[in-house]
């Protein structure tokens, strides 16, 4: 894992926190009081989930690793 890799597994981290955490807390308003524990909950682990998604690959990684090997 390099420094790209982390850069982008992070900035991907981060939007999926922001997704969830607008979804969670637009969800928990309808019931009229947000739990924020669920919300920060949540978010934690979409950010853990979306970390070990990133495991798998990155595109964004990959072709910038091609391009420099050319």
């Amino acid at each position: 894992m390099t420094t790209k890799w982390f850069k982008a597994a992070g900035i991907r981290a981060i939007k999926t926190a922001a997704q969830t955490a607008i979804g969670v807390i637009g969800a928990t308003t309808v019931m009229n009081e947000v739990d924020w524990y669920v919300v920060g909950g949540t978010v934690l682990l979409a950010t853990i989930t979306s970390f070990l998604t990133s495991l798998a690959g990155l595109p964004e990684v990959a072709s910038s690793q091609e391009a420099d090997r050319k």
